[in-house]
């Protein structure tokens, strides 16, 4: 059974040690900073909650698993990580005007009760840049 190669596994855990350094950034800039995510910005984060797990797994496991399910996890991950790529590029266009962006960024919602909208954090349009 053929394994990964070493340099295959340096690359992987570098791209786990950035996905995990940008995650890491999103929360503490929402959480420490203070900056609320609109809908985009929390879509952006699926492919890291769905890709670094994957890709943590691959690494711990690079020497027993199969050269083609290795290379297959990490296809997955990759392909993951190019749909948050994505994801960024069209969130940016909706943040400079180029584009709209979806309508679940700037409304409430079809129904909602006047005691439930004194629980509502206020809605952060996907247009609507925090810092630049």
């Amino acid at each position: 059974m053929t394994k990964a190669r070493p340099l295959d596994k340096i690359l992987a855990g570098l791209a786990f040690m950035l996905g995990l350094a940008t995650i890491l950034g999103a929360l503490g800039s929402q959480f420490i900073g203070g900056l609320q995510p609109c809908e985009l910005c929390l879509e952006q984060r699926l492919p890291y909650y769905w890709g670094l797990p994957i890709l943590a797994l691959v690494l711990v496991l690079w020497n027993r698993l199969p050269l083609p399910v290795w290379y297959l996890a990490v296809g997955i991950v990759a392909a993951l990580f190019a749909w948050g790529t994505y994801l960024g590029a069209f969130h940016s266009g909706v943040e400079w005007g180029f584009w709209p962006g979806p309508t679940a960024c700037t409304g409430l919602g079809e129904s909602f009760s006047l005691d439930a909208l004194n629980d509502l954090q206020p809605v952060i349009g996907c247009d609507v840049v925090q810092f630049r």
